[in-house]
Parts: C-alpha cells; structure tokens; sequence
C-alpha cells in the first residue's frame, strides 16, 4: 500500500516548525538520510520483502520511482511503476507498506530525503532484494 500522511507548517515572528503529527513513529526502530552526489545519480532499485519504510523530503525535491514486487524469484521485468515526487515544501511523509521497490533521484541540488524503517540494521542482510536500474522496463528515464 502507498499512501501519504500530509504534515503542515507553524510560522510566527521566531521561524517555523515543520510537523507531521498524524505520523506514527511507534514502529519505527531506525532512521537514514539520502543525499545524492549529484541529480544524475538514481539510486536503485532496491525492494523490502518484510520491512516498511516512510520518507520524508528533509531538503528540495526527489523523484521517487516504487513498484509492487509481483515475486521475489522470479520478479518481472514488466511491472507498473509509479513515479511520486517529494517536495519538502509540501511537509508530506510517503509510506510505503513491505513488499515495494525504490529508486530515487534528486531534482534539485542539495535535496535530502529522510527514510525510516520498521526493523532493525541486523535484518537488511534478509530482506534486501536489488535490481539492475534498467531493469524495470516501465520506468520513465
């Protein structure tokens, strides 16, 4: 499942808070933040069989590209791909249910993007599943 929890923006004469406080960090056990050498690079894709993830664009923009995992054996090359963009102007926590693949690509310089995750370091090396960048067919270039 895909979906998104919009947070908001507090300003006065002090400066602002940025908040998301529909987001539920209970399940949270760890976090990472995403800043790309330049707005060439696309990392991906890699997909979580188990784990969740939520992300949060601390800085500019990402283009971020997710597919569902038909089969972790044999994934096909011909799934949708959806492409979202993240705006940390628009305070919006993407989720992302177990069972997608990312790939992300900054749209502007020095863009951050936040990503938290439902396990712990201990569980990447059993629940990370990469692809070559071109392997989905389906996403836009």
């Amino acid at each position: 499942m895909i979906n998104f929890i919009q947070g908001g923006i507090a300003k006065d004469m002090r400066g602002q808070i940025r908040f998301a406080n529909d987001f539920d960090m209970s399940s949270v056990k760890r976090f990472y933040i995403i800043k790309n050498t330049d707005l060439d690079l696309v990392r991906g894709w890699r997909a979580h069989r188990i784990e969740q993830r939520w992300f949060y664009a601390l800085s500019g923009k990402f283009s971020v590209d997710v597919v569902k995992i038909d089969d972790w054996t044999h994934t096909s090359t011909e799934l949708s791909v959806e492409n979202i963009i993240l705006d940390s102007s628009k305070n919006q926590v993407l989720h992302l249910s177990s069972g997608y693949g990312t790939a992300f690509q900054a749209l502007e310089p020095e863009s951050e993007l936040l990503v938290f995750a439902d396990y712990g370091i201990e569980n990447a090396e059993i629940d990370d599943y990469t692809y070559p960048l071109d392997y989905f067919v389906n996403r836009k270039k």
